[in-house]
């Protein structure tokens, strides 16, 4: 992952393009933004930004919601989108980290790479990890054509 001004550096060239991931085929964004259920979100958490993110996504949650909100805010956020990959760590650590900041209702969206692509996690793992998270995964969707999403909320008792 990288550090804050890396990223920062690097956002400034997603709406470009030129430094992060532009999908391989079309994608109607603002669908997906609406799927997801970000219009409306006042405030959204971002983590996991790197150069392998889908940026036309990402412009569509951003045009949708307007600027995100980095991983060191100190913000109450109504959803955070968690882009992760296999080799980012552990996944219920991280998973965790997203529902710190997360209101009552929020939602996390866990973005991870389709089957067949670098650092796919296998469903299992991530159910599992879900779990020991205290999330519960409420609904998966192709979010482009490299990222799969997994709803999250925090599990009731």
């Amino acid at each position: 992952m990288l550090c804050r001004a890396e990223r920062d550096a690097l956002a400034e060239l997603t709406s470009g393009g030129e430094a992060v991931n532009a999908p391989s085929s079309p994608v109607d964004s603002s669908s997906v933004v609406q799927r997801l259920g970000l219009d409306g979100v006042e405030s959204v958490m971002e983590i996991g930004f790197d150069t392998d993110v889908d940026a036309a996504l990402r412009s569509a949650v951003i045009e949708a919601v307007g600027e995100l909100l980095d991983e060191d805010s100190d913000e109450i956020v109504g959803a955070v989108l968690l882009w992760c990959r296999e080799e980012d760590g552990d996944l219920v650590d991280l998973l965790l980290d997203a529902r710190d900041p997360l209101a009552d209702d929020g939602v996390v969206w866990l973005l991870t790479p389709k089957a067949g692509r670098p650092g796919h996690i296998e469903p299992a793992d991530i159910e599992e990890s879900t779990t020991l998270a205290g999330l519960k995964s409420t609904k998966t969707l192709h979010a482009s054509p490299d990222w799969v999403a997994s709803r999250m909320v925090v599990a009731r008792r």
